[in-house]
């Protein structure tokens, strides 16, 4: 399949990466000279023009910073400059009214198109691990699907138009949530006296047990390898984490609920992203 990728970043890139090594043509897109580069070495071909890019493409992915910028992509290059018929995914995370919003543009002109979110980090990306969250119709779903599945390991309809970023957005809620539940339970721990790796030894296979514990341990040296045995590099950036957050508040707000544990962890991440937005969102336990 004849493929366009727009955005190429952190996950982009890799995401890029792994269509080709699925077999597809890959032609891609990023104001980055740098990352255009990388995706070339990777078996793209680069383009410095975002609509030439989607020219006689058979389906369009995008990996963008915001919904801002997703809409102005779609609405000046993407629709009505891809192949008629062509399929459109957007893979970025952005507010439910966006993704809705340019989903219904695509439609009228005539595409099918999904929201498809996605969780697991860079590592993922890069490995053609992630997890896929899609919002769109049957349609659309069923065409998005072999592509996505040549990127991740789970590709999960979650609705209609805006339920990608909906479960999204409510996942990464929970998981900062955990996060910083674990960080404080380790820091209390160690301040009562237990040493981290038995405190982890009971908590994993105990109640407490929870996918930032035994997954992504935000305490160095203890469980598998994580963002915290590299300096709290990589991962997913606290930046990134605030900005999920803060777009399930303004979800929140739009559905008329007061997820209090939400915005308190919000709050908390709002003030570690000062000085501290380019670490894994797992180096809060810093200031615990």
């Amino acid at each position: 399949m004849k493929i366009a990728f727009i955005g190429l970043g952190n996950m982009g890139g890799g995401m890029a990466a792994n269509l080709v090594k699925a077999g597809h043509e890959v032609s891609a897109f990023d104001l980055s000279e740098e990352a255009l580069a990388r995706a070339k070495d990777n078996g793209c071909t680069p383009f410095t023009d975002a609509t030439e890019v989607c020219a006689g493409a058979e389906a369009v992915v995008t990996m963008l910073p915001n919904g801002a910028i997703v809409k102005a992509i779609y609405t000046d290059s993407i629709i009505g400059q891809a192949n008629d018929g062509a399929i459109l995914l957007d893979c970025s995370t952005i507010d439910v009214a966006t993704a809705r919003e340019v989903i219904a543009s695509a439609e009228v002109a005539g595409y099918d198109m999904v929201d498809a979110p996605v969780s697991g980090g860079i590592a993922a990306a890069n490995g053609g691990t992630l997890t896929f969250m899609v919002g769109g119709t049957e349609q659309a779903f069923k065409r998005a699907e072999p592509v996505l599945s040549a990127m991740g390991k789970a590709v999960i309809h979650a609705g209609g138009a805006g339920a990608g970023q909906a479960a999204k957005i409510c996942n990464n809620m929970l998981l900062g949530i955990h996060m910083i539940g674990t960080c404080e339970a380790f820091a209390m721990a160690q301040k009562l006296g237990l040493d981290p790796q038995t405190f982890y030894d009971i908590s994993s296979v105990s109640s407490g047990q929870c996918w930032s514990m035994t997954s992504y341990c935000p305490v160095p040296g203890v469980g598998p390898a994580s963002p915290a045995d590299n300096g709290y590099q990589g991962g997913f950036a606290t930046a990134l984490m605030l900005k999920d957050l803060r777009l399930a508040m303004e979800a929140a707000k739009t559905a008329g609920v007061d997820p209090q544990m939400g915005q308190r962890a919000r709050q908390i991440y709002e003030e570690f992203a000062k000085d501290n937005g380019g670490l894994d969102f797992s180096a809060i336990i810093n200031t615990l």
